[in-house]
């Protein structure tokens, strides 16, 4: 199978890099990786285009206008130009350890999604991975320890790893850990779905609402930690000025049976302003 790793992204060129540093040093003929930009600056984009590492597969930056957080159009916008089987969805904040493509790939499974686990850093790590002083992939055990011992770190069982589905399976829709910064799809089911639905504006619970219409196929989540972790680096809190709202809107369709989004793949319309770019 073809894998799509799609890295959301909006004006972070400093952490974006580091994610597509990691990707570079895993990624091979079998992938491609779309970085789907929600509407960046000139210099951010002219930053990713100057830095980019290179890969040993396509690599492409679908870029569309800034219209405000628009999260699930941009991914949409990247499963849409992507060619692989299966999708993986991650945010171009969170760095993936050193087998994350492998572990992905391995966990990969029909009638299943997977939900990718992450570990959460402190400013002051951040600081360090993006000032080039720490490559995070590369760290030993030792080093992770001695993070989450100073308050870096959150967790320190991400050493470990657990290639195994056991443990891993969940039956029927559970709200609690969904994270739309490290998902995989495979692109039958994604597609089924109507993708991310783009009703939902602003930040907030719209990977929730992908999850809920997906277990109505249904299609089973199975989580990925010890396996298929990122390192999520640190940033302010974003605005939530439509939170409850968007949370709302998932409790109303848990109700009901509803599998296609309102707004999503089957609605997009390429405005001429969308570009399209290789990376290499």
């Amino acid at each position: 199978m073809k894998i799509s790793f799609i890295v959301l992204t909006y004006n972070r060129t400093e952490t974006l890099l580091p994610v597509l540093r990691s990707l570079a040093a895993q990624c091979d003929a079998r992938h491609e990786v779309l970085v789907a930009d929600d509407g960046s600056n000139p210099e951010n984009v002219a930053l990713l285009m100057s830095g980019c590492p290179t890969f040993n597969c396509s690599v492409r930056h679908i870029w569309h206008p800034d219209t405000g957080f628009t999260a699930a159009a941009a991914r949409n916008l990247g499963a849409h130009f992507s060619e692989g089987d299966y999708l993986v969805f991650l945010d171009g904040d969170c760095i993936p350890g050193k087998s994350f493509v492998a572990a992905h790939a391995l966990l990969a499974e029909p009638g299943y999604f997977v939900n990718g686990s992450r570990v959460l850093l402190s400013e002051r790590l951040t600081s360090q991975v993006v000032d080039a002083k720490v490559d995070l992939p590369a760290q030993s055990a030792f080093f992770w320890l001695c993070a989450w011992l100073r308050g870096d770190s959150n967790k320190l069982l991400h050493v470990l790893r657990w290639p195994w589905s056991l443990f891993r399976l969940k039956q029927g829709f559970e709200w609690r850990g969904i994270r739309s910064c490290n998902m995989a799809v495979w692109r039958e089911d994604f597609v089924a779905v109507n993708g991310f639905d783009e009703t939902f504006e602003g930040w907030g619970h719209e990977d929730a609402d992908l999850v809920l219409r997906l277990s109505h196929l249904p299609v089973r989540r199975k989580n990925g930690f010890l396996a298929t972790e990122v390192f999520h680096l640190w940033h302010p809190e974003s605005r939530r000025d439509h939170e409850s709202v968007n949370r709302q809107k998932v409790f109303e369709r848990m109700k009901t049976g509803v599998v296609i989004a309102e707004k999503g793949l089957s609605q997009i319309s390429l405005d001429p302003s969308v570009r399209v770019t290789p990376l290499h």
